[in-house]
């Protein structure tokens, strides 16, 4: 199952070390600060730093660092809304191989295992914890391609076009061969399908979040972030 750009920008990452809890900014220096709350479902200053510490997204050129977390934090928030709708679905089962498939994917970013597993211990995060988190994105993999594929149909005059007016003028501008249609034609569909599921995926996740109640912290000062901690155990 190929990876759908949309929903796999961001990987929603928490650290093993319990339940949230609020506390006054009277009390001892936090441990952690809120960014945002997803439907009462916080999203932690330092998820956002291990989306960051794991590697799974890069900066745009030209980003600056405060636009980089933005960013980050506009993901997490979506993605808070889609797991949110697809755990309302209960998948039973999730496959195994796809998750291995995924996890591959994370352990393929660092040079070798031991900055792998030193990166996951600096992150308070172990291989079976990454693993679940992996299977959560799958579970919306196989949520979007079961209820929002099926929205999406891709004819053979919008192949053709894609041929016509995309395909043989990069071609030619690069004087590679064109070959005939027939033999690009489910290349062609493939494209164009993962396209008009993207833009399902975007007004899916439009309408989520107005139905949602979402509140964002991000642009206050950090000092005035409200302030968290963790409590072991819980």
């Amino acid at each position: 199952m190929g990876l759908l750009r949309k929903i796999t920008l961001f990987l929603v990452v928490f650290a093993n070390v319990g339940s949230p809890m609020l506390h006054s900014a009277s009390e001892k220096e936090p441990v952690d600060r809120l960014l945002a709350v997803v439907d009462d479902d916080p999203i932690l200053e330092s998820q956002l730093d291990q989306v960051i510490g794991i590697g799974l997204v890069e900066p745009l050129e030209g980003e600056d660092d405060t636009r980089f977390r933005r960013r980050i934090l506009d993901g997490l928030i979506e993605e808070k809304l889609r797991f949110h709708e697809v755990d309302r679905f209960g998948f039973a089962e999730v496959p195994v191989d796809q998750v291995e498939e995924q996890f591959q994917v994370v352990r393929g970013r660092f040079p070798d295992e031991e900055s792998f597993q030193a990166r996951l211990e600096e992150l308070s995060l172990n291989e079976q914890g990454l693993r679940q988190l992996l299977a959560r994105q799958v579970m919306v993999l196989i949520y979007v391609e079961e209820r929002l594929g099926a929205r999406v149909f891709v004819g053979l005059e919008e192949i053709q076009e894609y041929y016509d007016n995309e395909l043989v003028p990069r071609l030619e501008e690069n004087n590679e061969p064109i070959p005939p249609v027939r033999e690009v034609r489910e290349p062609i569909r493939q494209v164009l399908k993962e396209e008009l599921l993207n833009e399902e995926i975007e007004r899916w996740t439009d309408e989520l979040r107005r139905n949602a109640d979402v509140v964002d912290y991000f642009d206050r000062e950090r000092r005035e972030l409200p302030a968290v901690v963790h409590e072991v155990g819980r």
